[in-house]
């Protein structure tokens, strides 16, 4: 792992992006590998509907900025959010981006995956309240391809979370969102 891996989720409010990256920061820590974790977020001024975005910043070392300035991995879930916070990634990292709200992607020099986020959520799952827990799956597997986490501790950053009785759905819908992401690399 470099010094630092900067993951950012975006979308709108109320898509709770905001939720997942507070849990793949907790996951982070619950690796008990000596990692550090910084979560930071930024919203519209609608509480929902606005675009917003939450990052996470993980690191071996200390962490000196909490924000993301070139992100290795995105998870970005609308049109509106993709144009506005898609054009800093970093060259080679893995956008992934939900093919439901999102119709025109980036041009970037990254691997970009669409996904059926919200399809997933919304069809499979019959709730679209868990597109982040989907998101968060697809996440996870990305986080593991590049030797960054084990999926094992971001399902437990969610069961760690979630309120009670709500369990056993936010784990299907992470593990929809694994497979997902899992059946295109």
């Amino acid at each position: 792992m470099s010094e630092r891996f900067e993951i950012r989720l975006a979308g709108s409010g109320g898509q709770g992006v905001i939720l997942a990256a507070v849990i793949l920061g907790e996951a982070a820590a619950l690796m008990e590998e000596g990692l550090h974790a910084v979560q930071s977020q930024a919203y519209g001024p609608e509480a929902r509907g606005g675009a917003s975005k939450s990052e996470v910043v993980i690191s071996r070392g200390e962490i000196d900025y909490p924000k993301a300035t070139s992100p290795s991995l995105q998870v970005i879930l609308t049109q509106k959010a993709c144009d506005e916070y898609s054009h800093d990634t970093q060259k080679g990292a893995m956008v992934l981006l939900d093919d439901f709200f999102v119709t025109e992607p980036p041009k970037l020099d990254a691997e970009i995956f669409l996904l059926p986020i919200v399809r997933t959520a919304r069809e499979e799952l019959g709730r679209e309240i868990v597109t982040n827990m989907v998101a968060l799956g697809a996440a996870a597997r990305a986080l593991e391809l590049k030797g960054m986490m084990k999926p094992e501790s971001v399902k437990k950053a969610i069961l760690n979370r979630v309120p009670k009785g709500t369990e056993e759905l936010n784990t299907k819908a992470f593990e929809a969102g694994y497979r997902m992401m899992k059946d295109k690399k």
